[in-house]
């Protein structure tokens, strides 16, 4: 790895992860190609930064729980790749319930050149400290829709609640939020803004 792109449970203490590409739990189905581990990887930067917000949540009672933060370039390719082949179903309804698979492109859902893949970009999302258990957000995680975007209609008052709680601390910790994906913050000073790499996840 580049050495200021390290793990974020070293240099963050106490966040916890599920690095859903590294998994069979995710839109494509399957692990997806460069990620080798379940771990999640960031910029020192973003670590820096994420410190920051887990302070602020904690003091609202929250943690943090990551999803994915370097993404590599290969991993973007197998989800080009995997948008033209044929729709088997297995994810749509979960993920994709009301679009194509090629629309998640059109729609801002997925990228051909991701903010992940420069390292300072993080999907996460907030839990519970008394109990562990997810906050209820109004959708999980790559729900490609449109009640994943900020200022959805159809969530409840406390999903709404809840996605303010993670978007202030976000903002406040120096993250710009993205409309399309309650989930998905990128570090504003980000120190590689137009670099892309394909390291692997080991």
């Amino acid at each position: 790895m580049k050495a200021d792109l390290v793990f974020v449970d070293e240099f963050v203490p106490g966040v916890r992860w599920d690095a859903k590409y590294a998994t069979w739990d995710n839109f494509t189905g399957k692990p997806v190609d460069g990620y080798l581990a379940n771990r999640i990887v960031g910029t020192t930067a973003m670590c820096a930064a994420l410190g920051r917000a887990q302070e602020s949540a904690a003091s609202l009672g929250f943690g943090l729980l990551l999803w994915d933060g370097y993404r590599p370039q290969r991993a973007v390719d197998s989800f080009l790749r995997w948008s033209k082949q044929p729709e088997d179903g297995r994810t749509k309804l979960r993920h994709y319930p009301k679009i194509d698979r090629a629309e998640m492109f059109d729609r801002g859902y997925v990228a051909a050149r991701s903010g992940h893949t420069r390292g300072s970009t993080v999907d996460l999302t907030l839990y519970h400290l008394t109990t562990g258990e997810l906050a209820s957000m109004g959708g999980d995680h790559d729900l490609m829709d449109s009640v994943s975007h900020h200022g959805a209609k159809g969530i409840t008052p406390v999903e709404a609640a809840n996605r303010t709680y993670l978007r202030s601390v976000m903002e406040a910790s120096g993250f710009s939020s993205y409309h399309c994906e309650w989930w998905h913050y990128t570090l504003r000073d980000e120190p590689y803004p137009d670099t892309y790499f394909d390291f692997l996840i080991t």
